[in-house]
């Protein structure tokens, strides 16, 4: 079938400027009012760390397993545990917290192709956002450090992102931990040696922004260590 024929039996029906112009301002509101409810909600839990990993991880996975031993530890340090709210590593982060009794939060995505929001949230501390970029806002403003466990691109755009904010300095420097060395060991060094090496794309400095480990306890030394050096106590800004 011709394009021509294509368009005689489905013709394209273009919205006008005027329908453009009211869609947006209508998208504001919404907009608005995802950004003071997760705002309202955020501000009352506290100094939290966000935990980023898969969805499709399954229980039996020792990745999944690492994050609920991880979120458990933040959770005894005093941290509470921002997840997106989905099945996977989300899960084992508000399951970890949940077990020592820590505080959880859950920023849930709606999505055509994923389950709803995991069992170990309490009501009150899920949080569900239509746009990402709204999401994403709320990730990064309300921790104050950031785990990432293997994932796929969701996890690798939250990484990046938060890489970018820190090296141009437009969020304050946070500890960065990145776990599960065989998964992350061919992405760094392909960073270390076409990004940096060859292409000179990014500083040396830059490689030490995150810590990359298989050691729960590292990573907390890590996270604990960093307000420690620079005589902070973790806190909402």
């Amino acid at each position: 079938m011709s394009l021509e024929d294509f368009k005689k039996k489905r013709p394209f029906k273009q919205k006008n400027w005027t329908q453009v112009n009211a869609s947006n301002s209508w998208s504001m509101f919404r907009i608005m009012s995802e950004f003071v409810d997760a705002y309202d909600k955020m501000d009352k839990i506290g100094p939290c760390i966000s935990i980023f990993g898969s969805a499709r991880t399954k229980p039996d996975s020792p990745y999944y397993q690492m994050a609920v031993k991880v979120a458990e530890r933040l959770a005894e340090e005093g941290y509470g545990v921002i997840t997106g709210g989905g099945p996977g590593i989300m899960e084992a982060g508000n399951l970890g917290a949940q077990n020592k009794d820590g505080k959880s939060v859950g920023l849930n995505i709606e999505l055509p192709f994923e389950q709803g929001h995991n069992p170990h949230i309490d009501n009150d501390k899920l949080i569900s956002h239509h746009y990402f970029f709204v999401r994403k806002v709320v990730f990064v403003k309300y921790a104050q450090g950031f785990v990432y466990l293997p994932g796929g691109f969701g996890t690798f755009d939250e990484l990046f992102e938060v890489m970018t904010l820190v090296q141009t300095k437009k969020i304050d420097r946070v500890p960065i931990v990145l776990m599960g060395k065989a998964f992350w060991a061919g992405m760094i060094d392909w960073i270390k040696t076409e990004v940096l090496q060859n292409q000179r794309n990014i500083n040396e400095a830059d490689m030490d922004l995150f810590l990359i480990t298989d050691d729960t306890e590292e990573a907390i030394k890590h996270i604990n260590s960093f307000y420690e050096e620079h005589d902070l106590a973790p806190n909402f800004s």
